[in-house]
């Protein structure tokens, strides 16, 4: 039997080197064993909170801090709909509502200063105003909205205040040459971000192209088929009676 010295000066046999080889060995088969009989982890999303497997269709919640989306499980997604909790994350709520008639003529639409013929509009708490965003070949583009203007079309259209912080967002098309009449609806704000990501996919040239407009003329066709109308807005008391 030989030995020498480790790197401590301990005596180390050749046997002893013999057997931590075979231990070493004996691991590592262990540990290809445990990694090729580990379950797979389930295809598919998951929750962005608790990591759960969520379907295809979930739901979502709005992180009031980043703006950004979660996609979340029916237990996370329940623990933000209390709109009146002080919290960093909303739920998004599964409403939809239509606005008719929704006066907003041609010169209106101008002066919000929107280039293209579709805008969603919500009001963003941290910021304490009212958001535009519209469609664009990046995605969903920030419009620097006049707020004189947006001011016009809400006291032409009071109806529209039901709208929620944050979580919800008027869509709205412009007056055009298929239609004499805007059209308004108050949907998920993750409905609009899914329709801008779908049109941002086949857009082409400076209005999007034939596509895009196929694919908003369908999506209006769905959201119109989920659409109540709203509620009228509640009259104000012309002697300021507090009850």
């Amino acid at each position: 039997m030989t030995s020498g010295k480790g790197p401590g000066g301990a005596g180390i046999s050749s046997a002893g080197i013999s057997s931590a080889g075979i231990s070493s060995a004996s691991a590592l088969s262990v540990l290809r064993r445990i990694a090729s009989t580990r379950p797979a982890q389930p295809a598919g999303e998951r929750c962005e909170m608790c990591a759960e497997p969520i379907a295809e269709a979930h739901q979502h919640v709005v992180d009031l801090e980043s703006r950004s989306l979660l996609c979340t499980c029916r237990p996370c997604y329940l623990l933000f709909t209390d709109s009146s909790a002080h919290l960093r994350y909303r739920s998004v709520p599964d409403r939809y509502l239509s606005f008719e008639p929704f006066e907003l003529g041609p010169a209106q639409w101008d002066e919000l200063e929107i280039p293209v013929g579709l805008a969603f509009f919500f009001f963003n708490s941290a910021l304490g105003r009212t958001a535009a965003f519209y469609p664009s070949p990046a995605g969903a583009t920030e419009s620097e909205l006049p707020l004189n203007a947006w001011a016009s079309v809400q006291a032409a259209n009071p109806a529209i205040t039901v709208l929620a912080p944050d979580t919800e967002a008027l869509l709205i098309r412009s007056p055009g040459p298929d239609r004499e009449r805007a059209d308004c609806h108050l949907v998920p704000i993750d409905a609009c971000y899914e329709l801008v990501g779908h049109l941002r996919r086949v857009w082409k040239g400076f209005d999007g192209g034939q596509e895009s407009r196929q694919e908003l003329a369908g999506f209006f066709d769905r959201i119109s088929s989920r659409s109540r109308p709203a509620p009228a807005p509640a009259a104000a008391d012309p002697e300021g009676s507090h009850g």
